[in-house]
């Protein structure tokens, strides 16, 4: 049997997670398909999945080769049609966070997908990571100052953020003018961490950290809008998300004169090498998207604020 097609179904039994649906999908039977699995078993000389009546998953082995198999397939996919660099098409899995999904790859979509019709995005939408390997995963959108080791990382923007908080919360509990005053006040913010903190830039030049703590803490960023919306406290969101309710009255700002650190955007992937154009222009796009200037009538550029730690 061609190890290439082999190898081709091996990879797309693994998107799809079950024999019959990578046999739907290929338009050929299960036990053709169950053959190629058996002829990629005897090729590695080790089991590749662990078979149940309920799912199918992947063994060790099966993951270092699923690497392997996908880095043929796009090799032999190239040799046999040069074009397919200027022409991207097939599927390309993207993990990213429910906020990222929304306010930065949602955007780009219609026109990507418009510009390149054999392309297909599968969103992994997951405020938790996942492993890349593990989960079949192409890319990940990450926002963090710290990518993990071991992948590649393309920066790809910066995420801005606001401090804010509802005008009632603001005239029932009193607006803070400095860091510290942050103190007194019901802070909403992200639970991925412990211990919470808020890093700021003075006009100065000088880094202001202040531990605060509140009544909610969420891994959703749009739940803490909505809190803060609702007068429950002062919440740092991403500037994309705020916008509106800032330009509708519904949040003000706080603390405008204080700048934090930027948070890095960036596409989280596992090898340079053989890199397919699917991934290539989705990234190539979003890199694009997010460093067009937003809309400065909001947030004039010297006050915008961005939290430090925000893993959205």
């Amino acid at each position: 049997m061609d190890r290439v097609i082999a190898a081709q179904v091996y990879n797309r039994i693994c998107e799809l997670g079950s024999l019959s649906a990578a046999a739907r999908a290929l338009g050929i039977s299960r036990p053709m398909v169950s053959r190629y699995l058996e002829q990629m078993e005897k090729w590695a000389g080790t089991r590749l999945v662990n078979r149940s009546t309920r799912k199918l998953t992947l063994t060790a082995a099966g993951e270092k080769i699923l690497l392997k198999t996908r880095t043929l397939s796009q090799i032999s996919q190239e040799i046999e049609d040069q074009s397919a660099k200027d022409m991207p098409s097939g599927t390309l899995r993207v993990a990213c966070a429910h906020f990222t999904a929304i306010h930065m790859i949602a955007p780009v979509l219609p026109d990507l997908l418009s510009r390149y019709p054999q392309l297909r995005i599968e969103l992994d939408v997951n405020n938790h990571p996942v492993s890349l390997v593990g989960e079949r995963i192409d890319v990940a959108i990450r926002i963090t100052d710290n990518p993990e080791p071991g992948m590649i990382a393309r920066s790809l923007g910066e995420c801005r953020s606001v401090l804010c908080a509802s005008p009632d919360y603001l005239a029932r509990r009193g607006t803070p003018e400095t860091a510290a005053a942050l103190a007194q006040h019901n802070c909403l913010h992200y639970s991925f961490f412990a211990g919470q903190s808020w890093s700021f830039l003075t006009t100065a030049g000088e880094t202001v950290s202040m531990a605060v703590s509140g009544n909610l803490s969420a891994s959703i960023s749009s739940l803490l809008m909505d809190a803060a919306i609702n007068h429950c406290g002062i919440a740092m969101l991403p500037e994309r998300e705020a916008r509106e309710a800032l330009s509708q009255g519904k949040l003000v700002r706080v603390l405008g004169e204080l700048t934090p650190k930027p948070i890095g955007i960036f596409g989280i992937y596992q090898s340079r090498d053989h890199q397919p154009a699917a991934q290539r222009v989705f990234l190539d796009a979003l890199a694009q998207y997010l460093c067009e200037p937003s809309d400065s009538s909001v947030f004039p550029a010297e006050s915008v604020i961005r939290p430090i730690l925000n893993p959205l």
